[in-house]
Parts: structure tokens; C-alpha cells; sequence
């Protein structure tokens, strides 16, 4: 499993990250995670659909919180069509509590914590806290990235403005 150093820090801090970066272009790989309900949810399960997958290292910090509450109420308007996945290495009951009582409904909350193996295939996996990298991807309904961000701080907000724009693009 490929290693990088030098693209992220956490206050300051540098940290490794496993798994390659992906690219606008590439395929998603699939994903197998944990729902709140401990069911196992897939990309598969929303082929067809756009989906925007917003990781975050823990809902229970500032900036997870806010990111992930900005993309929930900023996924209300934009129809059936749009799937909105929060991904974090909390455990499935930490992200039911912080859902209920954060009163997210519009983004499903997913959990790496069983293997890491979503930040293995998507290169988010900070191996030295073992939390995920803050990213940002948008996938279309052929399961192709539209558009990605790597946040190169994990105590920085992703570039919502640009999310957003390419989400809405992508949803037509």
C-alpha cells in the first residue's frame, strides 16, 4: 500500500496518508461501510445516482460538524437524483448520537473504523491518528470522480463553494 508524506499536517504536524490519490476522470472503487443501523452500505447501492462524499476525520470536532451540517442542508434542494455520504472512522453508534442530535437526515453518515478500507482505496487514511484526511468527491451516476479535494490541513474547511459548484454541474 503506497505511503504519502508531505500533503497533510494536523496543526502543523506532518502526517502519512495511505493509499493513492485519485483523480477527476477516475473510476470511484467501490466501498463497503457501516451504516448507524450496522448495516453495510456500498457505492453500488447508489449506481445511477450523483453522489457527494464528504470525509471527515470526526463529526465530534468544529469543522467536521460544520462541514458535514453545510452539505446536509446544501443537498436538500438538489433532488432524488443526489446521494450525500458523510465518511469517518467514528464508530456507527458516535455518528447515530451526533446525527440525532445535530438532526442530520439529508446525509448518511458511514463509518470506516472496521478496516480503514475505505481511506485505503480513496487515500484519506491519515495513518498516524487513524482517522480519515478531510476530502471531498463528487461522483457521477457512472461512478466516475467529477471532482476531488484533499484538504492539506485537517484543522481547515474543504473549499465548499467548489464542491458545491461541481456537485450542481454533475446533478444537472
Amino acid at each position: 500500500m503506497t505511503e504519502r508524506t508531505g500533503e497533510l499536517t494536523f496543526k502543523g504536524n506532518p502526517q502519512t496518508v495511505i493509499g493513492e490519490k485519485l483523480s477527476v476522470g477516475d473510476k470511484a472503487p467501490d466501498f463497503s461501510l457501516i451504516a448507524n443501523n450496522l448495516s453495510t452500505v456500498t457505492l453500488a447501492d447508489s449506481a445511477g445516482k450523483v453522489r457527494l462524499i464528504s470525509v471527515v476525520p470526526s463529526l465530534d470536532t468544529g469543522i467536521c460538524d460544520a462541514q458535514t451540517r453545510r452539505f446536509n442542508e446544501e443537498i436538500s434542494s438538489l433532488g432524488d437524483n443526489v446521494v450525500g455520504y458523510t465518511i469517518s472512522a467514528d464508530l456507527p453508534f458516535a455518528q447515530k448520537r451526533w446525527c440525532g442530535n445535530a438532526g442530520v437526515e439529508n446525509v448518511v453518515t458511514l463509518s470506516d473504523h472496521k478496516d480503514m478500507s475505505f481511506g485505503d482505496a480513496y487515500g484519506t487514511h491519515a495513518k498516524e491518528l487513524r482517522l480519515e484526511q478531510r476530502s471531498v468527491f463528487i461522483v457521477d451516476g457512472d461512478g466516475v470522480i467529477q471532482y476531488v479535494e484533499y484538504v492539506p490541513e485537517i484543522a481547515q474547511h474543504p473549499d465548499y463553494d467548489a464542491a458545491l459548484a461541481a456537485l450542481k454541474e454533475t446533478a444537472g
